[in-house]
């Protein structure tokens, strides 16, 4: 009996065993195998170059049983095939749980080229300080009327050299238009060619809608022809760019506020401006190839660093972590802009009341970047400060030492709280009351300490 007992037992263990086999093999991990379409034929690959713009398809197998999750490049949901459109190099994962409960994932490596997988966060980590070729491309009456020379090539290597990673170029467009806001031919080049200056010199380039008159005024009663004109030029600046690499950044306005009121807007003077950063993104995604990703900069009210973060609101946008938002400071102005002032000392090494305005020392800066970096950086909205600058005082004696220190500390200021500092450079380098740091004709650095304080502070 106890023969039988003893048999019996293991019989059912064996049968319990080979059971148990049999779930730890239906339970193992499917092996996944990644599909990419581009065009009309499925290829076996995990990693693919695609164009922007172009339309592919993500389809794993197996084809049947189980069920799937996805995530990246604009993937989401269950379906087993993704229908993409690429607007950048990027990575979508996808988890497949089979029948018996055990997951497998696989991950589709894309790349278009020239538009990197990098955040506006990312990217701005990499831009540095900033110089900007002011008073040039937005000169009223054409490049060269308010003093400058025409930009060359040199000109932006010797940027370049001096440690600047990245330039700002103001330019406008009104001037250079006809009754029905289409750019002209000549002046679009002119602007590519400057672009292409800044491209081969290595150096990260933003352009944008500058001044230009003054016919972005943010009222209702002019809301609907601004907005108009705002989609007529980026749709052309736009398609004119949209092969270029992510090294190049639109920015959609400047300094936008009514004519000579200073004060804090009203509520349909931010609602309106507001608005034209919203125009403004919609015209460049809707035109396509590269622009569907392109990083792109909004401005904040008048770009005043109160004003932006009491009031400014991020436009929609169809791209991922792709917008970064301005903002200029030139505070105290009695200290950096206003020639006819005495106040020519700055910071806690002033020595002369008289001379200072100890309101925007060294504790005001940084309050003011923590306000942008607590608004919009923290969330992952990296901050340019487009313009930034003091002008030299050369009738007091050790001014420029001041000038240099303040320069110093705004650019470090601004580095560490998450903005790219951009200095406001105007030409006449030598002149007095003058914001130059290169000669324009010969790239000769004319202030090496302002611009090392300068380079120095944003690496």
């Amino acid at each position: 009996m106890r023969s039988k007992l003893l048999t019996s037992l293991c019989l059912l263990a064996l049968a319990l065993s080979s059971s148990a086999q049999a779930a730890t093999k239906a339970c193992t991990a499917t092996a996944i195998k990644p599909y990419i379409k581009v065009g009309g034929s499925w290829t076996n690959t995990a990693a693919s170059n695609v164009a922007a713009g172009t339309t592919f398809v993500l389809g794993p197998q197996p084809t049947s049983g189980g069920s799937w999750a996805w995530s990246g490049c604009g993937s989401a949901g269950t379906s087993r095939e993704q229908s993409l459109t690429a607007k950048s190099s990027c990575t979508a994962t996808v988890t497949y749980t089979n029948s018996c409960g055990t997951k497998s994932t696989q991950a589709f490596k894309l790349t278009v080229p020239g538009m990197r997988d990098l955040t506006s966060l990312q990217l701005s980590k990499q831009m540095g300080a900033g110089w900007n070729l002011g008073n040039s491309l937005e000169a009223i009456g054409g490049e060269t009327a308010w003093g400058n020379p025409q930009a060359t090539q040199a000109l932006f290597n010797a940027v370049k050299a001096a440690g600047f990673k990245t330039v700002r170029i103001p330019v406008a467009w009104k001037q250079y238009a006809d009754a029905n806001d289409n750019i002209s031919a000549a002046w679009m080049s002119r602007v590519t060619q400057v672009v292409n200056y800044a491209k081969n010199a290595g150096l990260y380039a933003m352009i944008n809608l500058h001044w230009d008159g003054g016919w972005m005024q943010p009222t209702y009663a002019q809301q609907a022809t601004v907005n108009a004109r705002i989609t007529k030029f980026w749709t052309q600046i736009a398609n004119n760019f949209k092969g270029y690499d992510d090294t190049l950044l639109f920015a959609g306005t400047n300094e936008v506020m009514v004519t000579g009121d200073y004060g804090t807007p009203t509520v349909e003077y931010y609602t309106v401006q507001n608005g034209f950063n919203q125009t403004f993104v919609n015209a460049v995604r809707a035109t396509g190839g590269n622009n569907l990703a392109r990083h792109l900069i909004v401005q904040g009210f008048n770009t005043n660093i109160d004003h932006t973060v009491n009031f400014a609101t991020l436009p929609n946008d169809s791209a991922t972590k792709r917008l970064m938002m301005e903002v200029h400071f030139y505070d105290p102005y009695n200290f950096t802009l206003n020639e006819n002032s005495s106040i020519w000392q700055w910071g806690a090494s002033a020595t002369n009341a008289a001379n200072t305005e100890t309101w925007a020392n060294e504790a005001w800066v940084d309050a003011q970047f923590q306000k942008m970096k607590t608004r919009y950086v923290d969330a992952g909205i990296p901050v340019i400060l487009g313009e930034f600058g003091a002008i030299r005082r050369t009738e007091f004696s050790g001014a420029e030492t001041y000038r240099t220190n303040w320069a110093r500390y705004v650019a470090r200021s601004a580095w560490t709280h998450g903005a790219v500092p951009v200095w406001w450079d105007a030409g006449s380098p030598s002149a007095n009351h003058s914001t130059g740091l290169l000669d324009r004709n010969s790239g000769a650095q004319i202030h090496p300490n302002l611009i090392s304080a300068i380079v120095k502070s944003a690496q």
